[in-house]
């Protein structure tokens, strides 16, 4: 395959038809622009955990279990704060708020209940309406309210609601939950975590509304409002990075192109980049979530590189003397290849993400990847030919040309700074590169203990928003956030008595005589993390159902015990029978919150601790679930989160290995077909692995665990640091075939490394400026991406020098002597030798002139005198 021709053809169309190329991208970009009006978003943690087997058991437990209403239960918590929350005052401001959101129709609500309705019913039994009790209360002297309070002292009806600091001889606490049951239509209890949107959010909003008219202590949460808080974040976060990131990426181009015009081109190309992959994201339905707010800066990182090399490279050859259509020959010749490969490694990290087992990372790796090959076409083709079509226009637009100085031009102080890996690599490569795999190896080492995690805190703002971005006009200003606030509040004031809960979803024929007896003896010997209660686990199921519904009804306790020969409370025979009367007795609702229609599954929800930790909790209901014959899965959101944090680290590891191994093998071959040396793709590599070991041994340094959007950071090092590489590598084997070893290295890093500067410095800080959103792990994957482009800059310029020059050496070529003029490089050819296609060298420090003379090892290129 003759790569030269595809490149060649495109050279003509962007040189020869730029109008038309320039035409035709303009009309694509009003295509993709109809696509923008489809973009849906979907936030929350919920997302994640769709194809997990614990999260399926989940499904499978909220569609299986639960009476057959047509409406579903959701709830609302109303969280009361006071000096004493259990004195009269509070307790009647607790019973009104009730009473206000029961009276509106429009907020669907079923019951309500807190500590304020045991209270008023333990003062009058009679006291069944809201109503009744708030005259009990009003009628009860204080006295007799610490009486009802002290009463309830052991009643968990009523401790379950109070904060942990109660204390029973004054009758006081701090805070106190009440809970208001919905009647939702439609309403389903999600799975594990959280998703973008719900059903109650308009409930729980006017609810919000309702409560602000009747009370200052008190405020509503619930799933309605954290879903509210999911999306929203989303929508603030872009408002505060986006025009943060357009503010830096405007100031270093201006320092880069240095040129009116030439900036308006890079910024429409950028625009283009962005609006082209947001096109693609609604025309292919693929939903805009929290991962997706990287794609931009990601795109932006890439655009900007290839936008100041694809300037910086023109205007060098228009320095020596190439008319407007042979400077930009020159320039696509060399840089559509070097696209090429920067397009093809950066594709291949953004679609390793596809063995991730978590969807949004796959999504999050097509949509970058696509992308990408957005950017390379915008890049490599239309701003090339837009760059034509306005020159031979310029002078005769009144718009002033500032400066068209290439970076890192000779003499300039950058082009010296960017010169110590060619001193370094001049004087102890092989040593200098020894210490280097000596400090990989032991950032690689390091970097083993870096931690995985996933909360539903990581999709949420902070407790307090920064003062800074608090000071922003609006529509910059984000709103008043308050989830996480509430999360730590409830954590904090009811430790003791809210903790977690693990549930096992057990798929058996519950008819089985031996099964109730077996579900019962899983809670002997419960494990550490499990609430104890009499020797045993803390659970509720079918068997703590049919043990209360015997206690109270006799004439179902008589059903029991015919069918329990041994006599311990728990039947074990003609258990269909047992299961009838049950469901004909007043327990039918609870009995079918953990009995299936079909009598062939079941739920056992344990308590857990509170001080537990995710992975103790997890490998505990684990081990339980183990326990039983059948089918027996744990489940649960702290079970779930924790599969989904093992997940993370695997999709890490995988995209990482699957990254590194296809980058390099596509690198050997793109070099064996393009310059004719294949180890030039294992030379390449070098400086990447470097830096992803410094980037990984950087994330434990600055305690940054694997989470949700971290876990792609390795891949993207590889995708994003192989560009500097191969702009590196590319740009010197074109020097080396006309000029000395050092000669070579020299004009590389002065002429690529001052565009690789310039693109470093502007993708760095306009990536970070992720570290602005709402988001705390953005806001890391802002960091460590910035990180990683910055290592990899360094890593190209200061370490790929030594190892170009070890390259040099195990070719065998002569220092001295370009590749392809002396007896082991090629073909023997001398400074200025004639040769079938004419003169074909120049001297060091002269530009390539002939357009016919092929290249050794088949590579084609332009040289003109």
């Amino acid at each position: 395959m003759d790569h030269q021709r595809v490149v060649d053809w495109v050279d003509e169309r962007i040189v020869e038809r730029s109008g038309r190329v320039v035409v035709l991208f303009l009309v694509l970009t009003l295509v993709f622009t109809a696509g923008l009006g489809n973009v849906s978003t979907e936030a929350g943690t919920e997302q994640f955990a769709e194809d997990i087997p614990a999260n399926q058991a989940l499904e499978d437990i909220n569609r299986e279990f639960g009476a057959s209403f047509e409406s579903g239960s959701g709830s609302t918590q109303l969280i009361q704060r006071s000096r004493n929350v259990l004195a009269k005052p509070a307790l009647l401001e607790m019973l009104r708020t009730q009473e206000a959101l029961d009276d509106r129709t429009d907020l669907r609500v079923s019951s309500t209940s807190s500590a304020a309705t045991v209270v008023a019913q333990t003062l009058d039994p009679e006291a069944t309406t809201l109503d009744a009790q708030m005259t009990a209360v009003e009628r009860a002297s204080p006295s007799e309210i610490r009486a009802a309070v002290r009463e309830n002292a052991n009643n968990p009806g009523f401790t379950g609601t109070v904060s942990n600091d109660f204390n029973r001889r004054s009758a006081s606490a701090s805070a106190t939950i009440g809970v208001v049951e919905h009647d939702v239509p439609g309403y389903e209890s999600s799975a594990a975590g959280q998703g973008g949107t719900s059903p109650l959010t308009p409930i729980q909003q006017r609810a919000e509304r309702v409560v602000a008219t009747t009370s200052d202590d008190i405020t509503v949460f619930g799933s309605g409002i954290t879903a509210d808080e999911f999306s929203s974040v989303i929508t603030d976060s872009l408002l505060i990075v986006t025009p943060a990131a357009v503010i830096f990426i405007v100031f270093f181009l201006v320092v880069a192109y240095r040129d009116l015009l030439d900036l308006l081109l890079g910024g429409l190309s950028l625009l283009m980049t962005v609006i082209w992959t947001f096109g693609f994201l609604g025309l292919a339905g693929i939903p805009f979530s929290q991962m997706m707010i990287a794609v931009p800066p990601l795109l932006l990182a890439v655009g900007i590189d290839f936008g100041i090399h694809a300037i910086n490279r023109y205007r060098e050859d228009r320095a020596d003397g190439h008319d407007i259509d042979g400077a930009m020959r020159l320039t696509t010749d060399q840089l559509l290849v070097a696209f090429f490969i920067v397009t093809g490694t950066t594709v291949i990290g953004f679609l390793s993400n596809l063995v991730s087992d978590l969807a949004p990372i796959r999504d999050f790796g097509i949509v970058a990847a696509v992308g990408i090959v957005f950017t390379f076409l915008i890049f490599g083709v239309f701003l090339p030919a837009a760059k034509v079509w306005i020159d031979r226009r310029r002078d005769d637009w009144p718009i002033p040309t500032f400066s068209e100085t290439p970076l890192g031009a000779e003499g300039s102080r950058l082009g010296e700074l960017l010169r110590g890996g060619v001193v370094v690599a001049g004087k102890a490569p092989a040593l200098f590169l020894l210490v280097i795999v000596l400090v990989s190896a032991g950032a690689g080492a390091y970097a083993t203990g870096v931690d995985t995690s996933f909360t539903q805190e990581d999709f949420l703002p902070p407790e307090e928003t920064p003062d800074y971005l608090d000071a922003l006009p609006e529509p910059f200003a984000p709103a008043d956030y308050s989830v996480v606030a509430t999360l730590n509040f409830l954590e904090e004031k009811f430790e003791t008595t809210q903790g977690g809960s693990a549930t096992v979803y057990l798929e058996t024929n519950m008819e089985r005589d031996t099964t109730l007896d077996e579900i019962h003896r899983a809670g002997d010997d419960p494990p550490d993390s499990f609430v104890r209660s009499g020797g045993r686990a803390d659970a509720e199921s079918i068997v703590t159902v049919i043990q209360s519904q015997a206690e109270s009804d006799p004439e179902f306790r008589a059903v029991v015990d015919r069918n329990d020969p041994d006599g311990d409370g728990i039947p074990d025979r003609n258990l269909d029978d047992v299961y009838d009367a049950l469901l004909d007795s007043s327990a039918r609702a609870e009995a079918l919150d953990y009995l299936s229609e079909d009598r062939r599954s079941t739920r056992i929800v344990y308590s857990t601790k509170a001080s537990a930790g995710q992975n103790a909790v997890t490998e505990d209901a684990r081990d339980v679930a183990d326990r039983f014959r059948g089918d027996a899965v744990a489940t649960g959101d702290t079970v779930v989160f924790k599969a989904v944090s093992d997940l993370i680290l695997q999709s890490a590891i995988s995209s990482l290995a699957l990254a590194l191994g296809a980058t390099v093998a596509f690198l050997v071959f793109v070099y064996w077909l393009v310059e004719g040396y294949p180890s030039l793709g294992v030379a390449n590599t070098v400086p990447i692995g470097v830096a992803v070991a410094l980037i990984a041994g950087t994330m434990r340094l600055l305690s940054i665990s694997f989470n949700a959007f971290t876990a792609t950071i390795l891949a993207i090092t590889i995708g994003l640091g192989i560009d500097y590489s191969v702009h590196v590598v590319h740009r010197f084997v074109d020097e080396r075939r006309s000029h000395s070893l050092f000669t070579a290295l020299d004009r590389t890093v002065r002429g690529t490394g001052g565009a690789l500067a310039g693109s470093m410095l502007t993708t760095t800080f306009g990536i970070g400026v992720l570290v602005l959103s709402l988001l705390q792990v953005l806001g890391q994957f802002g960091v460590l991406t910035a990180l990683s482009i910055t290592y990899s800059f360094f890593v190209s310029l200061l370490v790929l020098p030594s190892v170009l020059v070890l390259w040099d050496r195990y070719q065998g070529h002569d220092p001295e002597v370009p590749i392809g003029h002396g007896t082991t490089g090629g073909p023997a050819r001398g400074d200025g030798v004639a040769t079938d296609g004419g003169v074909v060298d120049a001297p060091a420090g002269e530009r390539r002139t002939r357009p016919e003379a092929k290249q050794s090892k088949g590579r084609a290129a332009r040289w003109e005198r």
